[in-house]
Order: C-alpha cells, then structure tokens, then sequence
C-alpha cells in the first residue's frame, strides 16, 4: 500500500514531501451515514470578502452557486485571522479548543509560531483537535492536501495519503492540475477529501485594500482557477460524483492612517511583550503584573478594548487556552494597532499607501466569508442565512459518510445546504 501510493503520488507530481497513512479502522461503536459523494473538493480562497461574490470578475463562483447554495456570509472564529480560521473549518472547533489562537502565537513548551516558521508548523503538538483528513484516514477514506494550514504536520500520528509542503509561489495551473489527476484516480484509490488554497485575494487586500482594482484583479484569478477545477470535474463526467465546496476564512476591511493606536503613547513598550499586533494585541508583561498593563491600557483610547484573560467576551470564545496571553487588545472595525516605531519605519521606507485588515469582530459584516457548493447531496439554486464556519466540518462528515469526532459545531446547524 505505502509503496503504491508513493508510485501515483510521484505520478501526480506533487512537490514535496509524501507520506502514506497506516490504515485504521473507525471505532467499534461507529455507525457511518450512507456515503453523499464519491469524493468533496475543499478550496479555500483567503481573504474572500463574502459580498465579492457579486463583483463582475466572480462569474464562475456565481455559476457554481446558481446550481447549489451560497450563504449569505460564514462567520469566522475569533480572531478572524487566516490560520484559526482554516482550521476551525477542517476541526469544528473555535480556536480556544484547537490551539491555534493567531497567526502569531507563543507555547511554554514548544516556543513561538510565526506564518513563516515550517518547522512550527510541522510541529503535530501545536494543532489540537482532529481535522476532516485525520478523520477520513482512520476510517479508510483517503485524503489529499494540495494545502491547507495543518496538512503538513501529523496530527494524531496521521497524515493525508497525498500532502506536500506549502509552495506560496506554486501557480495555479500546478494546483488545479493536482486536484483533477487526484480525481482521476479509480474510485476504490481516489481521496475522498481533497483540499486547496488561493492566497491572491488576500494578498493584494492587504496591500492594495478591499476596493482596489488590484484586489478585483486577484478576484479574477481565483474565480478563474475554481472554473477551471469545476470545468475539469464536468469534463471528467464527475459531476454527479464530486462536490465542489469553496470557501474562506474571512473577509477584509479598508484601514488608514488617520486611524491608528499607537501603543507606546500610553505604556512603556520594553515592559511588555507584544506576540501578535493588530487588530488583536496579544500582550504579556514581562514583570508578570497584569493588573499594571490593564490599568495603563484600559479605557485609554476609544477604539480599542483590553481584555484581561478569562473576561474577553463569552461569544468570541477565547478564554480557555494557555496560549491566550494576559491581556487582549481588541481594535475598532477598521483601526491598527501599532507602535511609534513601526510608523516611523514605514514613513523612512517611503510606504504611503493603506490596504486592508482583517482579524476584527467576526459578526462584522466586512469579516463575513465565503460559502458555496454544489454536486452530490447539496441543495440547488439556495441561499441560506449566516452560519459559523465551525459547522462546515460536520457537513464534510456527512458527505462523506463518516463518523465526526467531537466538535462545536453540528449538522443540523448547516443541514439546510443538504438536498
């Protein structure tokens, strides 16, 4: 088996790392649902405002949604971010409960985790809970991650059959071609989950803001590169097989600098250490006096709002995990929290221009994400209400026919995508 898959994952040319999964079998008490489709292709589009979907350069999403469902918007996780949020989407659970509480982030026993660090993130002991493709491979259905955050490390002691290491640069036409030789595999072989990630969207939000013709530009690209996969699926005669989900961790708002918190004008910032900055400030006093840093930064600016930890808002779910620093600064729709240092930096380098941000108050409507599928089992021609995005694992449980583990979220919260 493991000598096979090697075989078709090199076939397939898939960059990177491949390993194949020891089979297990699901637990004796398991009672599988009856299967919905052969196989669900998970792509997600980061930084994919939900009301993108009516810009002209959307058309094959809008295409898609016409023959299945769209949400009116999926509600992120606290902080809305990009790595809580992919994976909140593949567990079901907030990031409280999965670990991977930002971005940016510090553990007493494993250090620090950054976007850029790979060997963090191969590291199996940051990613709590237990993620759609752990799911699948203990309970005999293969799983393939052209990428996702948390592919890449073993979680559980389980890997995707087919996974490789995250290629920022990887174009499009790779990714695509993966995804439609994956499907091409015989039934009894193919994964049954397969999932996919787009950064251009939020890439250029950030740099360029949400409205930007830039932005509208990026747009196109992945609207392009999602036709092109459902456009494979239909040439392949796969649509009454496959499901198409495409999603994404949250949307984007316009920032600017007539609208900045600067943090050192109301605490010395070599007293504290800041993990992660805007709009969420992750803060720890280095002398350990919480109550110190509270009452320098509390109700001192009108934008901003300080949390101790264990008192950040119940809704947002973000009290119950170590990695959740002493204080939680919470910023304004639309407002950056930084430092005088840093703008100093930025002005010396020339940079004038403001883009987007994310990370806010999921129920804001301008972090509002992506949800559209169509095949096997999903309604069509839908439009349900907002729903949280830790629903979305128990509907690829239910698609798939496979017993969930443990989560926040429910099926019947989502149930209403099913045909």
């Amino acid at each position: 088996m493991k000598r096979r898959t090697w075989i078709v994952a090199l076939a397939l040319g898939i960059a990177g790392s491949i390993a194949a999964c020891r089979p297990t079998s699901p637990p004796e008490s398991a009672a599988p649902a009856p299967r919905l489709t052969r196989s669900v292709v998970l792509i997600s589009l980061d930084g994919f405002r939900a009301d993108y979907m009516t810009r002209p350069a959307a058309a094959h999403l809008r295409a898609i949604a016409a023959r299945g469902v769209r949400a009116e918007r999926m509600i992120p996780v606290f902080p809305s971010k990009t790595f809580p949020n992919h994976y909140s989407i593949v567990t079901g659970l907030t990031a409280d409960q999965h670990g991977i509480v930002a971005n940016a982030m510090r553990d007493s026993v494993l250090g620090s985790f950054t976007l850029r660090d790979t060997i963090a993130q191969s590291e199996p002991r940051w990613w709590g809970g237990e993620p759609i493709w752990v799911t699948a491979e203990r309970q005999g259905v293969h799983a393939a991650a052209v990428s996702w955050p948390g592919s890449e490390a073993p979680i559980k002691g389980v890997r995707p059959t087919w996974w490789q290491r995250y290629w920022h640069e990887e174009p499009a036409a790779s990714k695509i071609n993966k995804v439609l030789r994956l499907l091409q595999l015989p039934p009894d072989s193919a994964p049954g989950i397969i999932t996919l990630y787009f950064h251009d969207v939020d890439t250029d939000s950030h740099e360029y803001g949400p409205d930007a013709p830039e932005t509208d530009a990026a747009i196109a690209r992945v609207d392009s590169a999602v036709g092109a996969i459902d456009d494979g699926i239909a040439r392949l005669g796969l649509r009454d097989q496959v499901t198409l989900i495409v999603v994404s961790d949250h949307g984007m708002t316009q920032v600017s600098g007539d609208r900045l918190i600067v943090l050192d004008d109301y605490i010395d910032l070599t007293t504290i250490d800041v993990i992660d900055w805007t709009p969420v400030g992750a803060v720890v006093p280095r002398d350990g006096n919480v109550e110190r840093v509270y009452q320098a930064l509390h109700g001192k600016h009108p934008h901003l709002q300080v949390y101790r930890k264990g008192e950040v808002p119940a809704r947002w779910h973000f009290n119950d995990n170590p990695r959740i620093t002493p204080i939680v600064l919470v910023a304004d729709e639309g407002w950056t929290i930084t430092s005088r240092d840093f703008q100093q930096r930025r002005a010396a380098r020339g940079v004038t221009r403001w883009g987007g941000a994310h990370g806010y108050d999921p129920a804001l409507p301008s972090m509002g994400a992506l949800f559209i599928a169509a095949g096997p089992g999903i309604a069509v021609g839908k439009v349900v209400p907002p729903f949280r995005n830790v629903h979305v694992y128990s509907l690829l449980a239910r698609l798939l026919g496979l017993t969930p583990a443990q989560t926040s979220g429910s099926l019947d919260s989502i149930r209403t995508v099913l045909r």
